[in-house]
């Protein structure tokens, strides 16, 4: 009997729904964002429900080294980033007021506080963050449509 491979994964054409509750969590959800671009107008602080949402079209790293191997397209998906029990958000480098300014977005990390508190903080290319000051963690990645393809691979090199 042979062990499982990732490749071999069921889940690799299915939509994602991942939660996070703990940093390890976070930075799951960190590695599947990364490069992920949206619309400054597509983040929604809903005060009164103390949640906020990012619309986001995020590349499909879970994906990649198959469809490299295969010699497929690569692909991206629709997603919803959700953050519950958030009291604050602030945004350094992407003004909100204009709704139609792109942005990447490289990564999550979650700073602990006091008592379960602390800080999401989404790092964003060209020095931007946007940061939520959290009750306690509770974050969610969902995919919303089918993949589509990508126009290539993000890549990092500075050549």
């Amino acid at each position: 009997m042979n062990d499982a491979r990732y490749e071999d994964a069921v889940f690799s054409d299915r939509p994602l729904r991942i939660a996070a509750t703990d940093p390890d969590d976070i930075s799951v959800i960190s590695a599947l964002i990364q490069d992920a671009v949206g619309l400054a107008g597509e983040v929604a602080w809903l005060r009164r429900r103390r949640r906020v949402v990012l619309l986001v079209n995020r590349f499909r790293w879970e994906d990649h080294e198959v469809a490299a191997r295969q010699g497929r397209a690569f692909e991206r998906v629709r997603t919803a980033l959700v953050f519950d029990d958030v009291l604050a958000m602030r945004s350094l480098g992407l003004d909100p007021a204009d709704k139609d300014t792109v942005y990447a977005l490289l990564s999550l990390t979650f700073e602990p506080g006091e008592d379960g508190t602390g800080r999401v903080v989404m790092t964003l290319a060209g020095d931007g963050e946007l940061a939520l000051e959290v009750e306690a963690l509770d974050a969610r990645l969902i995919d919303l449509t089918r993949p589509w393809v990508a126009q290539g691979a993000p890549s990092h090199d500075p050549d």
